[in-house]
């Protein structure tokens, strides 16, 4: 069935990311044989979760694990949890944080829009964000002061590239520093899949991470962490966590993305992906005026992306209306660009296939073969 035909949309080749607003990766044929099979049956969900709980547990090396609606929907519910514990009183009052420390603490720099604002998920279970630091550092004396203050419920931090050059403190140092003070770090490391085990080292108390992108599962966000702090966020289902709670389709979507995680070799699946990238550079490697480079993924996940930077004098190009150039028609082609950037875009061909290389390389050998 052509769902674009049916339905009349669009053909997207996806060059820019495993983007939410792009429908985030296509999922592995192996997890959606595993999902399908769900959907004709009913099941117990409490007893799905603890399946879910034991095999993050064991893929990402965390005492437990949770599902939820999305790695967005994991930091409210690991805020609320670090407020609340298991305690069902509080569960339910809360937004209302009467009576509980609700103080979270977040670096400056980390309070980045990932298509939604960090402090607005944070303040979504009714705690109050405190920023440390300004915008290009943060120190361990600027924390300390706030932890000294009081009435402190947890630490958040974001792993991510929008924080990769933010000159702060890092999640090992902050979760030695949390578990100092007697509270939890909770890292938001939505984009980061394939470093989840990494994170998870560092000492953080609970990790939040997407299902549908890098783990190429079906919508949901996966939490990981202390069993008792997990345990508290799956109880948030109660209370400001019903909105937010998986279904059986996300549940089994993570249970079988966590099988394929432990039996994926990453030696063999960034070769993979190297390989894709190569034959792009080949196609464009002669065009005037653009110059192609591998850049290295800013958190240290094993892949690279194409850096394209565009001489906008010879091209009659700026980095912005390459992008939408691109993206008109269809199918349309999505490349990134970071916002105020003019002179570069970014080529992800972790979603192309084959075929979208065509496509894309066709597109920009057209444009620049119009040079004005």
């Amino acid at each position: 069935m052509d769902l674009h035909e049916r339905y009349d949309l669009r053909q997207v080749v996806n060059a820019y990311d495993k983007a939410t607003n792009l429908g985030s990766a296509a999922v592995h044929p192996a997890i959606a044989e595993v999902v399908t099979a769900s959907l004709h049956h009913p099941f117990e969900l409490a007893a799905m979760q603890d399946v879910a709980g034991r095999m993050i547990a064991r893929a990402l090396g965390s005492e437990y694990g949770g599902v939820t609606a999305c790695a967005a929907a994991g930091i409210t519910l690991g805020v609320a949890a670090a407020m609340t514990g298991k305690d069902t009183t509080r569960i339910a009052q809360l937004p209302d944080t009467t009576g509980m420390s609700s103080r979270v603490i977040l670096q400056k720099g980390h309070a980045i829009n990932f298509g939604a604002p960090v402090v607005q998920m944070i303040r979504l279970s009714g705690a109050t964000v405190v920023e440390v630091g300004d915008t290009n550092s943060a120190s361990v004396s600027m924390l300390r002061w706030e932890l000294d203050r009081g009435d402190v419920a947890a630490i958040v931090a974001v792993e991510s590239y929008h924080t990769a050059g933010y000159a702060g403190i890092r999640p090992a140092e902050l979760a030695d520093i949390a578990h100092e003070y007697d509270i939890p770090l909770i890292v938001d490391a939505a984009t980061q899949e394939l470093r989840a085990p990494e994170v998870v080292a560092t000492g953080a108390d609970f990790v939040v991470c997407s299902a549908h992108k890098y783990f190429q599962a079906t919508t949901a966000g996966i939490m990981a962490g202390r069993r008792t702090l997990v345990e508290a966020a799956l109880l948030q289902n109660q209370g400001i966590g019903r909105g937010m709670k998986p279904g059986k389709e996300a549940i089994f979507g993570v249970i079988a993305a966590m099988e394929l995680y432990m039996e994926r070799d990453l030696e063999e699946w960034s070769a993979g992906e190297q390989r894709k990238l190569d034959i792009i550079m080949a196609r464009l490697s002669d065009l005037h005026g653009l110059a192609l480079s591998l850049s290295p993924d800013p958190n240290g996940c094993p892949f690279n992306r194409i850096e394209a930077n565009i001489d906008a004098q010879t091209t009659g190009y700026t980095a912005e209306t390459v992008q939408k150039a691109l993206a008109e028609g269809n199918p349309t082609v999505q490349v990134r660009v970071y916002r105020g950037d003019r002179q570069r875009f970014f080529i992800n061909a972790t979603e192309m296939s084959d075929a979208d290389i065509e496509v894309l390389c066709a597109r920009i050998l057209e444009m620049f073969s119009q040079q004005h």
